[in-house]
């Protein structure tokens, strides 16, 4: 009995996270506010790509080069990308951050108040969003040339509108 209520609290409260996630359709909250230390680009009138990572996360990894290419072919077009990371260890998060070389903007999310709201179901999950602040496409994971390929389709339907 014991085994069936603990099950069904797990249960319960993965739903609760998972409803609490943010969504397609959503409006974003002002990164500011989730991130006051950080020093973070002007997104108003933007396309903008939130990347959710950690230092330990192989897959994280694969996907700098990526964001790396999709800054450099769409920064001037209008797309801004934002690297959250989510480590507690300021040096675990330096240190990745240095060896990744991102062309990008990074912040630090250490108290995981960004992380709160987006609720991420996995590293790294990605966030893209329209010019008016609105979520259009969530990422789970990165599966290289394919998810960077979804990447360049939606970002480019998103910079056209």
């Amino acid at each position: 009995m014991k085994t069936i209520i603990t099950l069904l609290a797990l249960a319960c409260s993965t739903l609760l996270s998972s409803a609490d996630a943010a969504k397609v359709g959503q409006q974003m909250p002002k990164l500011s506010q989730l991130l006051p230390a950080a020093t973070l680009p002007n997104t108003s009138g933007k396309v903008v790509l939130v990347d959710f990572w950690a230092s330990w996360c192989g897959p994280c990894k694969a996907s700098f080069p990526a964001l790396n290419r999709l800054q450099a072919k769409y920064a001037a077009k209008g797309l801004v990308i934002i690297g959250i990371g989510v480590d507690e260890d300021a040096a675990k998060y330096k240190t990745f951050a240095a060896k990744m070389g991102a062309t990008f903007s990074l912040a630090h999310d250490s108290t995981h108040q960004a992380a709160s709201f987006f609720s991420p179901p996995t590293m790294p999950s990605s966030y893209l969003v329209d010019r008016k602040g609105v979520i259009r496409h969530v990422h789970s994971g990165f599966q290289g040339a394919k998810t960077e390929a979804e990447y360049v389709a939606e970002i480019e339907a998103l910079l056209g509108k």
